[in-house]
């Protein structure tokens, strides 16, 4: 049987296991506390030690799966030490790790996005926020927030006070010491994702997320409170123009300055009168995105990541279910403000549902399954549409208890509405 070590301990990497079992003995690094029901968790962090550990272990893949060791250059290690790595290099993960990067190679490469000034300089900031003729205004900071570094502000004081801060190092330290301000697009999100080898890509059905962590999409943002896909909303034309306008000049553009981008393209689209505009890459699936898509692959999930590390893409064709798949996030007490106390996890009976759980922020304490934190789980439910879909995802959530559950009430609401 292959052997795929995993990078990662949250819902997105539990799903890819999980979906990869019958294919692979699955190994974690680190894994959670529900990881070690169906693969072993392993407990090394630094990436040279993996490395050998992978060798050592015969690891035909290895998946890694959160932005941070992209960014800091785990598959360039894993390469040198001829291990196969599905992934992008430090250099091509910057389109997620800078913003000011992607924004500049989405101009270079005329690949449609907001209008916008990158700088490290609060009058410049301040003078473009006054040019805006309308708002809201939307302000970043340039560096990893764990998809928190994005203020929408309302007013021109607001993006002023949120520029500032940033610059300051008030609101993320050295991540918002250059900043984006840019224009409010007015229209509605999508997330597609791109298996890529570097020259050629599959892209997976359209999702769509629920930052917001309260329904009607109120209150702070989060990491996402929720996802479904596919959604009705991605049209044939938008599948088209967003390969054409969007994933064709990237791969290209990347081509061209010498980094070539292989592993996922995860695009932040904003639709405006049917036209995407790019409101962001990251370069790894979308967590609770990944845990809706993984269930949906209907052909070899290891041949699609192995052949995507690889660079022989071109030698499969993913087939997808005529299926979809609604997950509902459920968070601890105090997320997303403040850590909460551990809470012990009782699930009953999933004999007559269609879906699954995705646990991310659990671990076992005294044998138990604890709720730790964050997002603790993902309860998916599986429907020939969205709302039957949405339904048994409900059901799933009414089975899982731990106190102090906190879950979105109106998941996929814009496509059944």
């Amino acid at each position: 049987m292959k052997k795929v070590l995993i990078v990662g301990s949250g819902g997105r990497e539990y799903s890819i296991g999980y979906f990869l079992k019958d294919e692979a003995e699955i190994f974690y690094a680190p894994g959670n506390g529900a990881t070690d029901k169906f693969a072993t968790n392993i407990d090394i962090k630094d990436f040279e030690e993996l490395a050998n550990f992978a060798k050592e272990n015969q690891i035909d893949l290895t998946i890694v799966g959160p932005e941070d060791p992209l960014v800091n250059g785990i598959v360039d290690i894993f390469k040198s030490h001829n291990l196969t790595v599905f992934g992008p290099s430090a250099a091509a993960a910057r389109l997620e790790g800078s913003k000011v990067y992607m924004k500049n190679f989405l101009k270079k490469y005329n690949i449609p996005t907001a209008k916008y000034i990158q700088t490290e300089d609060k009058k410049e900031a301040f003078e473009f926020i006054e040019s805006m003729l309308k708002t809201p205004i939307v302000v970043k900071a340039d560096g990893l927030c764990a998809g928190k570094g994005v203020i929408i502000a309302l007013s021109k004081e607001e993006a002023k006070k949120a520029a500032s801060d940033m610059l300051s190092g008030k609101s993320f330290g050295d991540a918002g010491k250059k900043v984006i301000v840019e224009e409010f697009l007015d229209g509605y999100e999508l997330s597609m994702f791109a298996i890529c080898d570097g020259k050629d890509f599959v892209l997976l059905p359209a999702a769509q997320d629920h930052k917001r962590l309260l329904d009607g999409d109120k209150g702070p943002n989060t990491g996402g409170m929720g996802a479904y896909a596919p959604t009705p909303l991605a049209t044939a034309e938008i599948y088209e123009k967003v390969k054409e306008r969007v994933i064709k000049p990237t791969l290209k553009g990347m081509q061209k300055e010498g980094n070539p981008f292989e592993g996922v393209l995860f695009i932040g689209l904003m639709i405006v009168d049917n036209e995407p505009y790019v409101l962001e890459y990251n370069v790894r699936f979308g967590d609770p995105e990944c845990e809706e898509l993984m269930p949906l692959i209907d052909s070899s999930l290891y041949d699609m990541f192995y052949y995507g590390a690889t660079k022989e893409l071109d030698k499969i064709d993913v087939k997808i279910k005529n299926l979809t798949a609604v997950g509902i996030v459920c968070a601890s007490e105090n997320y997303p403000y403040s850590s909460s106390t551990p809470a012990e996890i009782t699930v009953d009976h999933l004999n007559d549902c269609n879906g699954y759980i995705s646990y991310a922020g659990v671990k076992k304490i005294d044998g138990k399954l604890m709720a730790t934190g964050g997002r603790v789980l993902v309860c998916v439910g599986f429907g020939e549409n969205v709302r039957k879909a949405r339904d048994e995802a409900y059901n799933i959530v009414d089975k899982v208890h731990f106190k102090g559950k906190k879950y979105r009430k109106d998941i996929a609401y814009q496509a059944i509405k």
